[in-house]
């Protein structure tokens, strides 16, 4: 009966130490898909601003962050270059990233 124990008890641990790896994993992965949408967000309103694309920059860039699943929380133009942050939810985790692109100075 000892060894049965035992192994249930490794298996719990086994288990609850997946099972947090996982949940670890899915929130850097949020992570790092929120930073890419800012970085897609701050491009295509940089675009914009430069004339490589029509309309409003920020409008862009909201399409651009909502096309990977994020929101755009602010845009801000300071001449040719645009600073964004976007926000992006998955389970019970939320994450929050800033992009700027623009010409160089």
């Amino acid at each position: 009966m000892s060894g049965v124990a035992t192994a249930v008890g490794v298996l719990v641990v086994a288990a609850t130490l997946v099972t947090g790896a996982v949940v670890l994993g899915e929130g850097a992965v949020l992570s790092q898909r929120t930073a890419s949408a800012a970085d897609a967000a701050a491009l295509a309103a940089a675009d914009t601003l430069t004339g490589v694309l029509s309309g409003d920059a920020c409008v862009r860039a909201g399409e651009a962050a909502a096309s990977n699943g994020a929101a755009l929380e602010s845009c801000v133009i300071a001449g040719t270059t645009a600073t964004v942050a976007v926000s992006a939810r998955s389970g019970a985790f939320a994450a929050r990233a800033v992009a700027r692109a623009g010409p160089p100075p």
